[in-house]
C-alpha cells in the first residue's frame, strides 16, 4: 500500500485534531493506493495461500455495530453445502487491502497481519457512515465541526468518489484495538474502498479524556450520548 499525498486531507487532519475542554479529538484521513509493495506481497501470501483461501474466496464479516436489523446480508454456505447464517462477506483480496491499510497507517506501533475477517464489518450505506461520523464529531466539537464538515466531505468525494465505494469498519476487541487504551471515549476506523480506482481512504478518529479518568463517557460525549440517536433516520446534515 502506498500513501498518496493530499494537501486537503493534511489541512483537515490538522483541523480535526483539537482539544475541547476535557476532551481531546485526534482524527486523520489518509489515502492509499492498493498497489502491492514487497511486504504486501508476502502478507497476501500468508492471508491467501497459507490460510487456505483463494483471492476471490468469500469470508464472513461481523454485522455493523448497532445495525443488525438494517445491514444488507448475503448467504454463506456451510461445509455441507446448505445455507448457513446470513451475513455480509468479503473477498480474501479485499480483506488483505483492509489489513494492509491498517498496517501502513499504524506502523510501526501495531501489526494487524493476524486480523481476521470477523473483526471487520461492511457498512450498510454511505449515509449511515456519514450520520455516525457527523453525530460523534458534532457532539464533541460543536460549531467547530459544523464549519469543517462541508470541506471534509467534499475532499473525500473528490479523492475517492464516495458514491462508487464500498464502506467497511474495523471493530476489534479491546486487546487488538489501537484506540483501546484507558481514557478513550469513542473511536472509529472506516475504510472507503473504490475498486475501480484501486484506492482506499482510511478515516480514523478517537476522543480521549485529557485526564484519562474512568467513567468519562457519560460526561464527555461518549457512546451513552447517542443511544437514542436514530442513525438510519438521517441526520440534520445532508450530503
Amino acid at each position: 500500500m502506498k500513501l498518496l499525498e493530499n494537501s486537503k486531507f493534511e489541512a483537515i487532519n490538522c483541523a480535526l485534531s483539537v482539544e475541547m475542554g476535557d476532551c481531546k479529538i485526534d482524527g486523520r484521513i489518509e489515502s492509499y493506493s492498493c498497489k502491492m509493495a514487497g511486504n504486501d506481497k508476502r502478507l497476501f501470501k500468508v492471508i491467501s495461500q497459507d490460510g487456505g483461501h483463494a483471492p476471490n474466496d468469500l469470508q464472513a464479516l461481523s454485522p455493523p455495530m448497532g445495525t443488525l436489523s438494517h445491514s444488507p446480508v448475503k448467504s454463506v454456505s456451510d461445509s455441507e453445502g446448505g445455507e448457513g447464517p446470513l451475513c455480509d462477506t468479503i473477498s480474501t483480496k479485499t480483506l488483505f487491502y483492509l489489513i494492509s491499510t491498517l498496517n501502513a497507517s499504524f506502523a510501526p506501533d501495531y501489526d494487524f497481519s493476524n486480523a481476521k475477517s470477523g473483526e471487520f464489518s461492511k457498512e450498510p450505506s454511505l449515509q449511515w457512515v456519514m450520520n455516525s461520523i457527523d453525530s460523534l464529531l458534532f457532539a464533541s466539537e460543536g460549531d467547530t465541526f459544523s464549519m469543517l464538515r462541508p470541506q471534509l466531505w467534499a475532499a473525500l468525494d473528490e479523492e475517492i468518489g464516495l458514491g462508487e465505494c464500498e464502506l467497511y469498519s474495523y471493530n476489534p476487541d479491546l486487546a487488538s484495538d489501537p484506540y483501546g487504551e484507558e481514557g478513550c471515549i469513542w473511536s472509529f476506523n472506516y475504510f472507503i474502498y473504490n475498486k475501480k480506482m484501486k484506492r482506499i481512504v482510511f478515516f480514523s478518529c478517537r476522543a480521549t479524556s485529557v485526564t484519562s479518568d474512568s467513567g468519562i463517557g457519560k460526561d464527555l460525549g461518549g457512546v451513552e450520548m447517542f443511544e437514542d440517536y436514530e442513525m438510519d433516520g438521517g441526520s440534520e446534515y445532508a450530503y
